[in-house]
């Protein structure tokens, strides 16, 4: 291993590797991995995947009416049965900032910032969990963690298409089309040499140094508001600095091979016509990602508030975004309900794939948590407490489930689903004030090593998810 290669392995692992050629281990070995990250590597990893939905659900459907380890899943919940002892549901998390920004849900749903456009046009985020997580764990994995999304790019302020936000509250890109992103990390960097590598990775430094230098001679004859953009995009600049030193830190790190038919399932053209392909095809990416150890941190977003895939499929040809303003029609709630039914089971898919791939002697899910849910309840007017919530996995990294936690009930006694005027209320506005989503993503990471008592708003770790 090249003193280059050590040096660089310290630096900073924040940023999304968008374009890096890489290959896949089956599995992680010694020789694979940089000499200053053999003693981290020790001991098993941790693993955390955050899937979003968009809009909110049928919460008439989806709402579970006993907490406990005796409840009933609900209609939109039913094809995670088989799952029950995996997984955990919440009813009656919020965030403390999300009044009032239903239609930025995506941008806050990881990093509880407030961000309220009609509060004023700058646009201010905060890091997101993941990336918290990815600060540790990316010293480890060829990639610090994957974006993934069903829009490429970062969408635009208070409308994200990307979960992930830096440090500097920075989005992160995400990426849509599944075989990119399996070429970008599983095979050649353009199937040129190692030497032909480094001379375009050492002409994108001549570039980036000539931008960042004009840039800064620019700024002090600039007004405040440009002053900040340009800031944003010198931010943008070194983040995409640190990523090609990266990629060069790993240019003499074994590419491991795939097996052919899995090279052949990717490389197939998968479009976002036909929903459940798609998904079951990101879905595959993820399980592959995590088990080669390419990365260990993995944000999806199924969907944005302004864009939801259409199921043609099954029937449905709206969009989810047009399902939740369904002005309390039961047609149009029942097919919401239906989309719903057809999300969980593309989830409950995942973890049956988590499940059956083995990592060591135990079943990939142990290892991997993963958070799914929305940033909104009640779609058609916009309501952000009591938001849909399932945790699963990491039973090894110290959790427990097959339980639903309520923070509702002690205030309601009962919930009344036959009418929205007696149930919306606990949508409307939180229940238990200390009911944070923010506490979640502190106990989730926690449970990945950060060393940390605190995240964005949280008041504590979730102590009933703790074994």
């Amino acid at each position: 291993m090249s003193n280059i290669l050590r040096q660089n392995w310290l630096l900073d692992r924040r940023t999304f590797l968008r374009g890096m050629g890489a290959a896949v281990a089956l599995p992680l070995l010694d020789a694979m991995v940089p000499m200053n990250a053999k003693a981290a590597t020790t001991a098993k990893p941790a693993r955390s995947v955050f899937i979003y939905i968009p809009n909110g659900v049928n919460v008439l459907t989806w709402q579970v009416t006993k907490a406990g380890r005796d409840f009933e899943f609900s209609q939109g919940m039913k094809p995670l049965e088989k799952h029950r002892q995996n997984i955990t549901i919440f009813s009656g998390l919020h965030h403390p900032n999300g009044a009032g920004q239903a239609h930025s849900c995506i941008d806050t749903w990881l990093t509880t910032a407030r961000i309220n456009q009609v509060l004023g046009p700058v646009y201010r985020n905060s890091v997101s969990c993941d990336q918290v997580m990815a600060e540790l764990t990316g010293k480890e994995t060829r990639i610090p963690s994957l974006e993934l999304s069903v829009s490429s790019g970062i969408g635009k302020p208070f409308g994200t298409t990307t979960l992930a936000f830096s440090r500097d509250g920075v989005h992160l890109p995400a990426e849509e089309n599944p075989r990119v992103v399996f070429n970008r990390l599983f095979s050649a960097e353009g199937g040129t040499s190692k030497e032909d590598q480094r001379r375009r990775l050492a002409q994108q430094r001549s570039v980036m140094d000539a931008v960042l230098s004009d840039a800064k001679s620019m700024r002090m004859t600039l007004g405040k508001d440009d002053q900040t953009k340009l800031d944003e995009y010198l931010q943008a600049v070194r983040e995409v600095e640190q990523r090609t030193e990266r990629i060069e830190s790993w240019l003499n790190v074994p590419k491991p091979v795939l097996d052919k038919k899995e090279i052949a399932f990717f490389q197939r053209n998968v479009t976002q016509a036909e929903a459940g392909d798609y998904y079951r095809t990101m879905f595959e990416l993820i399980v592959l990602a995590l088990r080669t150890d390419t990365t260990r941190v993995v944000t999806y977003a199924t969907g944005s508030e302004n864009k939801g895939l259409a199921i043609p499929e099954i029937g449905i040809k709206h969009t989810r975004h047009e399902l939740s303003h369904h002005n309390n029609d039961p047609a149009v709630m029942e097919v919401l309900t239906k989309s719903d039914i057809f999300l969980s089971q593309q989830f409950a898919w995942f973890l049956d794939r988590l499940q059956t791939v083995k990592d060591g002697d135990e079943p990939l899910l142990q290892r991997t948590m993963v958070l799914y849910g929305s940033g909104m309840s009640y779609g058609h007017s916009h309501q952000t407490a009591n938001i849909p919530t399932i945790f699963a996995g990491g039973q090894a990294l110290g959790l427990k489930h097959g339980q639903h936690i309520d923070y509702n009930l002690p205030k309601i006694e009962k919930y009344d689903l036959t009418d929205h005027s007696t149930y919306l209320h606990v949508c409307r506005r939180p229940m238990d004030d200390k009911a944070r989503m923010s506490n979640l993503l502190l106990t989730m990471q926690q449970r990945m090593g950060v060393r940390t008592d605190r995240f964005a708003d949280s008041i504590n770790p979730i102590s009933e998810v703790l074994a």
